[in-house]
């Protein structure tokens, strides 16, 4: 099979190359930073084709239309979604209730499980999960009501944000340039008479479009997400959290009532510690230093004074001739 033309090769190569650099540069002002690197999917791949150093570029490639406005304004995209971990009385009717509120807000139900859970005593117990979508501006009211399912504080309750703004707007630019590139080699295949130079633009083609189809596919999983919140609930029994019961005897009853026991005697023992700081050693001490201190003083001085005279030799006394 013959080359494709040297004309239809310039062609080509100018509208690729001018589409690769267009699509490089929106991705590095897109990127903090500007290191941001092209994915491989969508990045425009050129074949390999010989051409003689005889042929000379032209000195300036004509810009490719519609691409001037690459960095266009967008609304912010934020995806928000919860999670939520509630004890109900009969978990497959929270199930059904959770489900028929999801298609009344205009969302619907993503995934549903109904299961059964052994529990300690070797009782089973159900247990369900399910995973709702919901519209995202309605996503506090869905959670509310999920929450009223239960006669108790939800055991978990998680709410994530993840702004796309960045990554969305990326991929607008792209396929903004992508589609260009494809109005361009559409129009050189059409100019194209030899049977190599429609091949040519052709398997080009199909590379675009490819790239095109996988960019619009990540802009419609943002849109989608963005505008619908996902809501993940599991939902326990309440048997499942009830205490251990033997025979009427409840082992976690008889724990809690010796801790108790053990708190309110540590606290008697510090209240009493505490009075005997604080009160009693002053008291004792100002009793002692009033009352106790000086006739001890008294009697000591007393006893030492009768001990000295016990202790004194006699008067010695002359006897007269």
């Amino acid at each position: 099979m013959a080359a494709p033309s040297k004309h239809m090769i310039l062609k080509m190569v100018t509208v690729l190359v001018s589409a690769s650099l267009i699509l490089a540069a929106c991705a590095q002002a897109a990127a903090p930073g500007g290191n941001r690197q092209i994915a491989p999917m969508e990045s425009v791949v050129l074949e390999t084709v010989a051409v003689s150093k005889e042929m000379e570029m032209p000195a300036a490639s004509a810009p490719v239309a519609g691409v001037s406005d690459a960095a266009q304004t967008v609304e912010r995209i934020v995806i928000k979604n919860g999670s939520l971990t509630i004890v109900v009385p009969d978990p497959s009717k929270s199930m059904e209730n959770i489900s028929a509120m999801a298609e009344e807000m205009g969302g619907f139900v993503v995934s549903a499980n109904l299961y059964k859970q052994t529990i300690g005593n070797g009782v089973e117990v159900p247990r369900a999960s399910i995973t709702i979508r919901v519209p995202a501006e309605r996503m506090d009211e869905a959670m509310r009501r999920i929450k009223s399912e239960s006669k108790q504080d939800a055991l978990n309750e998680t709410i994530n944000s993840q702004d796309v703004t960045s990554e969305y707007t990326d991929l607008q630019s792209r396929l903004k340039n992508l589609e260009a590139a494809e109005t361009e080699l559409t129009e050189i295949m059409k100019d194209a008479r030899r049977t190599e130079d429609v091949l040519a633009v052709y398997n080009q083609l199909v590379q675009i479009r490819e790239q095109i189809e996988v960019i619009k596919g990540q802009i419609q999983y943002y849109e989608q997400s963005a505008a619908l919140s996902a809501i993940s609930t599991e939902l326990i029994a309440d048997a499942a959290v009830q205490p251990l019961q033997i025979g009427g005897w409840q082992p976690q009853g008889v724990v809690k009532e010796a801790v108790e026991a053990l708190v309110r005697t540590m606290q008697g023992v510090v209240n009493a510690a505490i009075w005997i700081v604080i009160y009693v050693l002053p008291v004792l001490l100002v009793l002692f230093i009033v009352f106790i201190l000086p006739p001890a003083l008294l009697i000591r001085a007393w006893l030492r004074r009768r001990a000295s005279k016990k202790s004194a030799p006699p008067p010695i006394t002359t006897v007269e001739k």
